[in-house]
This record gives C-alpha cells, sequence and structure tokens, in this order.
C-alpha cells in the first residue's frame, strides 16, 4: 500500500511539472497574449522589485542592525571575546562591537544595485523558463550565480574603507586588546573584512528572496499587469 501511494504522488508530481513545462512551451512567440519577451520581462520586473523594496532597506541606519533575517552576528572565534567582556562588566563595549559590524554592512550595500542592474537585464527568455518553473527562490538562485562574485569584489574594500569610516577598526582593536589583556585567554586577530563582506552578501541575497517568494506566492504583491499575468502561469 505505501509503495502503491509513494508511486502516485511521484507520477503526480512529474505529471504537474509536465503539465507546467508543457504550458511555457506553448507560449506564443510573438503578437500572442503572452509573448516569451513578456515573460523574461516579467521576470525581470519581479527582481527589480526585490531590489528596490527589498535591498534599498539594508542600506538605511540598521537596516541589517536591526533586521533579525540579516543581522551580522560575531563570527566564532569572537564569540568568546564578546562572553570575555561581558564576563568583566564591558557589555556596552561588545554591544557597540556588533554594531559597527552591520553598520560596515550597511554602507556597502549601495554598492549593489548597479550590479544587480546589469544582471537582471541579461534575463533571456529561457533563464525566465526556468526560473518560473523553479522553486520559490529560483529567481534568487540566478542572480546569486550572476553577481556573487562581481559583488564580493565590491563589497570588500568599501567594507575594509567602512571599518575607518565608522569606527570599527578602532572599536575592535580595542575590543581585541582587551580581551587579550584578559588573564588565562588566548589571544585573537580575525579577518573581519572577509567576514562581514560574506555577511553582507547573504543579507542581501536574503532579502531578495523575501520578496519573490511573496510574489510566488501572494497574489496582492504582483503590483502590476505583467507581474499578474506571468506568475499566474506557475499557480
Amino acid at each position: 500500500m505505501i509503495r502503491k501511494f509513494l508511486a502516485f504522488v511521484l507520477v503526480f508530481n512529474l505529471t504537474a511539472c509536465a503539465e507546467l513545462q508543457d504550458v511555457v512551451n506553448s507560449l506564443p512567440q510573438g503578437g500572442g497574449v503572452l509573448s516569451n519577451a513578456d515573460i523574461a520581462s516579467g521576470l525581470r520586473q519581479a527582481l527589480d522589485l526585490g531590489i528596490d523594496k527589498q535591498v534599498s532597506k539594508l542600506t538605511q541606519k540598521d537596516g541589517f542592525f536591526r533586521n533579525e533575517l540579516v543581522k551580522i552576528l560575531l563570527p566564532e572565534e569572537l564569540q568568546k571575546v564578546d562572553k570575555g567582556l561581558r564576563d568583566i562588566g564591558l557589555g556596552n563595549l561588545a554591544d557597540e562591537g556588533l554594531k559597527v559590524l552591520n553598520r560596515a554592512a550597511e554602507d556597502a550595500v549601495s554598492e549593489a544595485t548597479p550590479i544587480f542592474i546589469d544582471a537582471v537585464k541579461g534575463i533571456t527568455f529561457n533563464d525566465a523558463k526556468n526560473i518560473l518553473l523553479g522553486n520559490d527562490d529560483a529567481a534568487t538562485q540566478y542572480l546569486t550565480s550572476k553577481t556573487q562574485t562581481a559583488l564580493y569584489n565590491k563589497f570588500k574594500p568599501v567594507i575594509n574603507n567602512s571599518f575607518s569610516k565608522v569606527g570599527a577598526d578602532q572599536i575592535w582593536e580595542n575590543l581585541i586588546n582587551k580581551y587579550n589583556a584578559i588573564p588565562f585567554t588566548n589571544n585573537v586577530n580575525p579577518d573581519l573584512t572577509d567576514y562581514v563582506t560574506g555577511e553582507a552578501l547573504k543579507g542581501v541575497y536574503t532579502m531578495i528572496a523575501v520578496e519573490e517568494k511573496e510574489i510566488r506566492n501572494k497574489v496582492s504583491s504582483r503590483t502590476t499587469d505583467l507581474l499578474k499575468k506571468v506568475f499566474a502561469l506557475q499557480d
């Protein structure tokens, strides 16, 4: 009985995917109600909306620090620094150290938009078709594959400069020196620039995925006629 049920579920899923694929493949090449160009444009609109609504939030003060989805926490090797400082009554200093890491990320994300825009412009119909048939974060995964290296290279020097601008370098030098002065502790000297760069990238893609999921699953989030038509295909 269980085998029959599992076989039924597998056949049902394959049939549903095949039907959706047939719908997309049978779309008119042009001049129809919804052309291939329309579908690609709809996916571009969805990503543009995610960039505009969600990524822009990250550039604001507390865009990372007050957002539990993307807040940058301490790397493992610095968690003992945080605990050690709090144990000796320096909790406020530890809080400030965490805040400036997030400030540096907020400062860097403003560099992301032009890179995203270039990637979104490059979406073809085949890309759009694969995205439309994909998971809730398929568009985000596409954008990640096209932009991750360029964003990392863009973010890292900005974050390095931001550390100086927001005082993170001095704060963390002070924090680490105070921690290293605590008796019976092992000295630490982590690469915070690389760590925050990686966490900032994760935060950007996380927020784009939030908007993509909204558009895929809530008709009310499809704010243009084109978005409504294109994503109706996957409903």
